[in-house]
């Protein structure tokens, strides 16, 4: 039987400081391509001249697009204001959490 060797996972840096973001990024020369913007894509002109217009049902099925999209939109909002709120109820409950076990420390000592 052959015996496999564990592999030893390194560890992962920690991550950079503020201090060491803002550093890096006041360090870097203004031409970086992180600070030069992109060229404008070119505006949609809409239909060429001579062609038709989006045929009425193809107008439909865009507004019907966009309308979903907004929908969802507004869901992901909700569902981040309630996330951030549960968030911060599970922080105030974790807080009195800490608080019951460090009287009881005291009380045990």
């Amino acid at each position: 039987m052959s015996s496999k060797a564990k592999r030893v996972l390194l560890t992962r840096p920690e991550p950079p400081s503020v201090e060491q973001i803002l550093a890096d990024v006041q360090g870097t020369h203004p031409s970086d391509p992180v600070f030069v913007l992109p060229a404008e894509p070119p505006q949609d002109p809409g239909p060429a001249p001579g062609c038709p217009e989006p045929a009425a049902e193809e107008r439909e099925r865009l507004y019907r697009q966009i309308r979903s999209y907004v929908g969802m939109n507004q869901r992901l909002q909700r569902s981040r204001e309630q996330l951030r709120e549960r968030r911060r109820e599970l922080q105030r409950v974790g807080e009195a959490l800490d608080r019951g076990i460090a009287e009881m420390r005291q009380k045990a000592f």
